[in-house]
Formats: structure tokens, sequence, C-alpha cells
């Protein structure tokens, strides 16, 4: 098993130290689902949900959840992100929504946390937006499926 980072050798929480390492270009990519009534997703794909635009909303909301990982995850540094992407994809089989997000930097750690927080926001916000429809809704599945730079490479996700 690998050595966990965040602790130091008396086994307290620290922020790794990253100055060392060379700058490389990253990217994460993050999925996770919504899920819903076919009710509920027809709103969605209608656009008549009480709120608004569901799916719009959503991508901001995971945009800016991307931005401030930094604040809302203690050892998480603060980056500067040089894209973040999220596709909210409709799916009548789940039935729900269906959420990815691709974050890049050019820098001296990776953005998984980034991609993470990003799908988590816009997967909490689609549940805010609808939640006066339908009080089952679900959110689950969030991980990580790509991962590239730095040290430790590429890790892809089986699917």
């Amino acid at each position: 098993m690998t050595e966990l980072t965040h602790f130091d050798a008396a086994g307290q929480a620290h922020m790794v130290d990253v100055s060392q390492k060379p700058v490389t270009d990253r990217v994460a990519v993050a999925e996770g689902w919504v899920k819903m009534q076919p009710e509920t997703l027809a709103l969605v794909t209608a656009g008549t949900a009480k709120k608004g635009d569901v799916l719009g909303i959503a991508r901001l909301a995971g945009i800016m959840g991307a931005k401030k990982t930094a604040d809302l995850i203690p050892l998480c540094h603060p980056l500067a992100i040089t894209k973040v992407t999220l596709d909210l994809t409709p799916d009548r089989d789940l039935p729900g929504v269906r959420i990815s997000a691709t974050v890049k930097t050019n820098g001296q750690t990776g953005v998984e946390m980034e991609a993470l927080t990003a799908v988590s926001v816009a997967a909490l916000t689609v549940h805010d937006m609808l939640k006066a429809a339908e009080k089952t809704i679900e959110i689950g599945g969030i991980r990580v499926v790509l991962k590239d730079g730095g040290k430790s490479g590429r890790f892809e996700a089986a699917r």
C-alpha cells in the first residue's frame, strides 16, 4: 500500500510540499450521476422545472465548484485552473442525468479533486433544483475516470 502523503512522520495532517515537483500539463476527468423518476427527468428535458434551466445552472455550479475546491477541501492546493468543462447528459435508461467534468492545469499537482468537486457540486445543484418535484432523487457513482500528468503518469478507470 502506498504511503499517505497528507500526514507527516508524527501522523499529523499537513499540506504536501509540491515546491520541488516539476510543472507539467495535468488533466483529470470525473463522472457521476443523478437518478430520478422518469417524470422528473421529463421536467429537465422539457425545460419546465420551476427553478429554470436545470442543466445550464448545474453546469455553471460545477465550474464554480472546481474553482473553489481549495476552499472546501482543507489540504488541497489552490490551483490556477486553465480549463473546466462539464457535460450533463439526460439518460432515460438511468433514468436521470449523467455528469462528466474535465479539469486542466499546468502545475505541480493534479486536478483530480477539482474534477470530483465539479461533478459533486453539479449533482447537488441538479438535486436542489428538482427537490420540489421529487424527494427520492439519488446521487452516486462519483469517481475519477482519468488522470494524466505528473510523476505517477496516466490512470484510466475500467469502464
